[in-house]
């Protein structure tokens, strides 16, 4: 198993992991100099592309796991992957941190946008629909895409989505610097249910046999 499954970022023995792990065979992630977090995606991704063409799904792959590995580098955890929240039914988002103030912080990869900022956008209003002050970050590597998606944030289209951001561009440094000002936290259980009148069987049982 490598570095980057014993983290549980993913599964041991995948072809993605092989092929993450072949863009810098002599080091791992955590060994990798860079001199900013738009620079560290800049040269994964370089890498990545001299090896050829890949479908789209492969791509999306290795972008979470740039991002992922990033995350680590910069201190930025915890944070869950491939994310399933309570009563927001059959999304996954891609990832999510946790503030206990902001509530989830879920940030979208996107290889390409043309196709995805719309289903972002409805994962992003479906999350402040149970939890109003979470913030929501759509990331993506197409210039063209990114500043069109802009625009559309700019211009009403996308509802749900704070900001669109390119990831590797300076404008992805702030973020990161942003997101490091932010105390992160485990999300804990939830309590589906709460009251201060909680009729339970054990208290039926004890007093509610009494009479006067």
């Amino acid at each position: 198993m490598s570095i980057i499954s014993n983290l549980k970022l993913i599964k041991s023995g995948t072809k993605t992991e092989k092929i993450f792990n072949a863009l810098f065979p002599d080091k791992t992630f955590i060994d990798i100099d860079y001199d900013t977090p738009s620079k560290y995606v800049s040269k994964y991704w370089d890498a990545y592309k001299a090896l050829g063409k890949h479908n789209n799904v492969l791509n999306g792959k290795i972008f979470e796991l740039i991002i992922s590995t990033l995350f680590i580098r910069e201190g930025i955890f915890p944070m869950y992957l491939q994310a399933n929240v309570a009563f927001i039914p059959n999304v996954d988002y891609d990832l999510i941190i946790y503030n206990k103030e902001i509530g989830p912080i879920s940030i979208s990869l996107k290889t390409s946008l043309r196709e995805r900022k719309k289903q972002a956008d409805l994962e992003a209003i479906a999350l402040k629909y149970v939890h109003r002050k979470s913030q929501c970050y759509l990331i993506s590597l197409e210039t063209t895409e990114v500043q069109a998606a802009k625009n559309d944030l700019k211009n009403g289209c996308l509802l749900g989505v704070d900001d669109v951001i390119l990831a590797d561009d300076p404008e992805f440094d702030e973020f990161i610097k942003k997101l490091k000002e932010v105390e992160l936290s485990e999300a804990g259980c939830i309590e589906i249910i709460k009251s201060n009148q909680f009729v339970s069987q054990a208290l039926v049982s004890k007093y509610g046999t009494e009479r006067k």
